[in-house]
């Protein structure tokens, strides 16, 4: 029934007949480069490697980059529960909220938060917290000496430009917390 095929369909040159659908094959050259890559930089994904070869003026897919990438063994990054875990002595958290009073008024409340011991080392409470009045309160909280490495917070709006002033002043690393994950705050 195939004996006469050779006929129909001339080969390839590899000795295969003519492939008739699908993608074209991608280089050696191209599949090496793209394993090389990904195992020279375990941290870039596809779309930085396909960004790369694009960059270069190699014209392929991202699901083929995704298949010739080499498969990682671990996570490259230690995930948010291990980076608490390791540095719980260095970490404080601050936050903010609304206290709603007897009289139907708001106050907000500024808490701090130590890691190591889970010990309560500031609060504060006033009517409109400000950007400066933040910073104040974060330099009564920590005196110079005992300021920790790391400092874990909220996104919210009067954090500004005075309280991260302040902050990177007394050498604390500000480390916000993603929008909308409030797990990240330990």
């Amino acid at each position: 029934m195939c004996v006469g095929i050779e006929r129909v369909l001339p080969p390839t040159g590899d000795g295969n007949p003519v492939r008739s659908g699908g993608r074209p094959q991608i280089g050696k050259e191209v599949r090496d480069l793209i394993r090389r890559m990904s195992f020279k930089n375990p941290l870039w994904g596809v779309p930085k490697i396909h960004g790369e070869l694009l960059k270069l003026g190699i014209e392929v897919a991202q699901s083929t980059v995704s298949i010739y990438m080499v498969p990682r063994r671990d996570r490259p990054l230690q995930t948010w529960k291990t980076f608490l875990c390791n540095h719980m002595e260095g970490i404080a958290s601050i936050d903010l909220f609304v206290v709603p009073t007897i009289a139907f008024e708001q106050l907000f409340a500024f808490l701090v938060l130590g890691h190591r011991r889970r010990q309560l080392p500031w609060i504060a409470v006033t009517r409109n917290p400000t950007a400066e009045w933040l910073a104040r309160q974060i330099t009564e909280a920590f005196p110079w000496d005992s300021a920790p490495k790391y400092l874990v917070r909220d996104n919210d709006r009067p954090f500004g430009a005075a309280f991260k002033a302040r902050v990177r002043a007394m050498g604390i690393r500000d480390r916000p917390t993603s929008f909308r994950s409030p797990w990240q705050n330990g």
